[in-house]
């Protein structure tokens, strides 16, 4: 598509849009009197209409029924986790079964790691990103560390090539097949939260099973961002947060992800808990535990009902959306950004935003990354007040400097919004071009 830097082109792009009624369905903040440009999706979804309704019918519910809320009411709280399953299901491309909504993203991951990071003298290492997200380098660290393991020894980064953010299929491939038989585990972010990289993951899958090595992937960027298909891909595991591209709410349930061939292994190591217990036996009350089948097995306690129901609302969104259709937009969506930017670094180059992120749509989702100088920090902080709501990340232990990140959402965003932020840029960098003269 030719793009145009006009809002009336931006306009009747939103006008042919077919998805531009869920715009509606979601409550935008405001700011100096009107609604923000929220490219900040990444961070925390905005948060559906719809969610505030259900959660208040479980709070009537509570206050209407008390404890027998847990088997009467219009959706009982014992069977809650099953609600949404299959929607949850289409959208990370499982079987019912292989998918459950549950704990925090951290406390899951941990959890699978329990089953599927099993160490031998022999085989013991970990495969990840040297710049995966804080807490997935923290989770990975004490196992190695509970399994009597040197950490720098046992974990094993991937690192970009010189002068390069990204990482290469390629060199993925390579390192996995370096480290051969004492390879236990690969983990990794199926969209890195800094660059918005997307792996290759049906091809990390492959080559890990081939070494010998379960392979998992942590998809807080993933999920309700870009197409997968984890059962067809052979992945082992999986874990995600709701509260970024599936809108669930701050702290949102989380949810996991566990293929069926080990879903239905009931003799998997795994830290158990009643609520992974045979539902059918569980108020039985008996010591030996018989995990359900599949992944709501590895349920350790009851649902929380409250943001279960904010997470059921935006899971409706998504499966009356559909992802190929949010897929469609979203590359459409970030193609003009992108476009739009370029211009902008042409206008302004001593204030340039340097895209990180792949140009190549199919290894990215809604989110630009754009590294810059000493300017940057001034720069985020001024589209702040002209009511743009991205995502600020220092860079290299410069606090001034780093890295600006702007996804443009295809459930409510516009490409209106897109067109408004990219003339918010030139508008900032004019005045601070002309209060601070040249900023290179």
């Amino acid at each position: 598509m030719q793009f145009k830097n006009d809002q009336d082109f931006a306009r009747g792009l939103d006008e042919q849009d077919p998805l531009r009624r869920y715009r509606s369905a979601f409550a935008f903040p405001i700011r100096n009197g009107q609604p923000v440009v929220y490219l900040a999706g990444n961070s925390l979804g905005l948060m559906p209409l719809k969610a505030q309704q259900y959660v208040t019918q479980e709070l009537r519910s509570w206050a209407e029924l008390g404890v027998d809320g847990h088997f009467h009411g219009r959706h009982p709280w014992y069977y809650y986790h099953h609600f949404g399953r299959e929607a949850l299901a289409r959208l990370v491309g499982a079987r019912p079964d292989e998918v459950v909504a549950m704990g925090s993203l951290t406390a899951n991951l941990h959890l699978l790691l329990v089953s599927f990071y099993r160490p031998t003298r022999e085989r013991y290492k970990i495969l990840m990103e040297n710049s995966a997200f804080p807490s997935d380098q923290h989770a990975i660290a004490s196992h190695v560390r509970c399994h009597g393991l040197d950490a720098q020894e046992a974990v094993v980064e991937l690192r970009p090539r010189p002068g390069e953010l990204t990482l290469h299929t390629e060199d993925i491939v390579e390192h996995i097949r370096r480290q051969g038989d004492a390879l236990a585990t690969i983990l990794l972010g199926g969209v890195n939260y800094l660059t918005g990289q997307f792996f290759d993951l049906p091809t990390i899958t492959r080559e890990g099973h081939a070494a010998g090595a379960t392979v998992g992937f942590d998809l807080a960027h993933a999920a309700g961002n870009v197409p997968l298909h984890l059962h067809d891909w052979d992945v082992d595991f999986a874990c995600w947060c709701s509260y970024k591209y599936l809108n669930s709410g701050p702290g949102g349930v989380a949810g996991i992800f566990v293929h069926e061939r080990h879903g239905r292994n009931a003799g998997l190591p795994r830290f158990a808990g009643w609520w992974g217990h045979d539902e059918q036996t569980r108020f039985r009350m008996e010591k030996s535990f018989i995990p359900q089948p599949g992944a709501a097995g590895w349920q350790l306690s009851n649902a929380p009902v409250l943001p279960m129901a904010a997470h059921r609302a935006a899971l409706e969104l998504f499966d009356e959306a559909g992802m190929q259709r949010l897929r469609e937009k979203s590359e459409r969506l970030t193609a003009f950004l992108e476009f739009l930017v370029d211009e902008y670094n042409t206008a302004f180059p001593d204030q340039a935003l340097e895209l990180i992120t792949p140009r190549q749509a199919a290894q990215r989702g809604c989110q630009l990354s754009f590294r810059t100088g000493s300017y940057g920090r001034r720069l985020f902080e001024a589209l702040g007040r002209e009511g743009i709501v991205c995502d600020w990340r220092p860079l290299d232990g410069d606090p001034d400097a780093g890295v600006i990140r702007m996804a443009p959402v295809p459930l409510y965003n516009s490409f209106e919004d897109v067109w408004r932020a990219a003339a918010a840029l030139q508008r900032v960098a004019a005045h601070q071009q002309a209060d601070f003269g040249t900023t290179a």
